[in-house]
């Protein structure tokens, strides 16, 4: 999910000469979003005990407490994130901005205080977000623009569960908290693929470790089969982004560029509607197998999913004890920052052969 550019502290202190500035307008926008949503807060426990809340919100926000407790006890760093709810009064409450070059994977970058370089945007305002998005397209860009549901702020704030985060699906709703909470846990800066992927293995596999000790084998085991579908479609986008950066590096320009990506769009429809949309068990193929190449898409898309063998080989090193493999990334990562931190673990795996 994404980390929220939001905090008050971020803003204060530019200055009335700079409120000109596009960049500081969007900063102030997001810091009183973030303060509308703290202030709406309610303690999630209430909430539970409220008449008003129909009996289907009521059961998905007591699986979120139960979670919340679940995940504290196995080492993630749980603090008071999700003791709170907000209802925001909409279904999308943030748009994530996504831009790179027509002839290259190469993600744009938006720098900024505590969390480094980030190759994405988050916008609540949806005419600033499509503004924006429009500006890029306009100097040549891709663009990707993808509502997220739940977002991270690091532990900087008490993070409420929001009501667009709440999914019928009692697994992924689950390991969205999983997932939300191991950015609280582990947090390396300018690795915004790394700290994705990685929440995403933790919200998985945790989700299959809480659904057990319930006794429900069934969701556990759709957690399993959702998390080796992240890692085939890892797989998959690797390749693509292998063969596109091979094709990019000839230079095409014009309709060549244009063929091209339709060839590569090809290749990916035969993947997904052959050996590979027959390899997955979560995931319906549908409208996948039709989308045009959008390198701002890929890169989106492989935020999620780098290199997540990685995290299953660590995983298994640690005899799928979650516990124990949480607390030796954690420690093997202290004060890692960027790309060093995906090359530390490459290379702990290798030293234990």
């Amino acid at each position: 999910m994404a980390i929220l550019i939001a905090a008050v502290g971020l803003f204060v202190g530019y200055g009335a000469a700079l409120l000109g500035s596009r960049e500081v307008r969007y900063l102030t926008r997001a810091g009183f979003e973030e303060i509308r949503i703290l202030k709406g807060r309610r303690p999630l426990a209430e909430v539970i005990r409220d008449p008003a809340v129909d009996d289907a919100t009521r059961g998905l926000l007591s699986l979120v407490s139960e979670v919340r407790d679940f995940a504290a006890a196995i080492g993630l760093d749980a603090g008071d994130t999700y003791t709170t709810y907000t209802d925001v009064g909409r279904d999308t409450l943030l748009l994530v901005l996504s831009a790179a070059p027509k002839d290259c994977i190469c993600a744009k970058t938006w720098s900024y205080p505590i969390v480094g370089r980030i190759p994405y945007k988050g916008f609540f305002d949806a005419r600033m977000a499509e503004r924006e998005a429009g500006r890029l397209d306009a100097e040549g860009l891709d663009t990707y623009l993808r509502p997220a549901g739940a977002f991270s702020t690091l532990g900087w704030f008490n993070d409420p569960l929001l009501s667009t985060a709440l999914t019928r699906d009692s697994m992924e709703l689950a390991s969205t908290v999983f997932h939300e909470l191991a950015h609280n846990t582990l947090f390396v800066k300018s690795a915004v693929d790394f700290n994705e992927s990685f929440a995403q293995y933790v919200g998985y596999r945790a989700a299959e470790r809480y659904f057990l000790a319930r006794g429900d084998s069934l969701t556990a085991r759709r957690a399993v089969d959702r998390w080796g579908d992240e890692r085939v479609l890892a797989g998959l986008y690797h390749q693509l982004v292998e063969r596109l950066d091979a094709f990019y590096a000839t230079r095409p320009a014009g309709a060549a560029l244009d063929s091209g990506r339709v060839a590569h769009a090809r290749w990916l429809r035969e993947q997904l509607e052959g050996p590979v949309g027959d390899s997955l068990r979560t995931y319906r193929i549908g409208e996948m197998a039709d989308r045009p190449i959008n390198n701002a898409r890929l890169v989106g898309l492989r935020l999620y999913r780098t290199r997540l063998d990685l995290f299953e080989q660590w995983h298994a090193r640690y005899q799928g004890d979650l516990v124990a493999a949480l607390r030796a990334l954690t420690a093997l990562l202290a004060e890692a920052a960027g790309d060093e931190a995906f090359a530390r673990l490459e290379a702990a795996l290798e030293a234990s052969g």
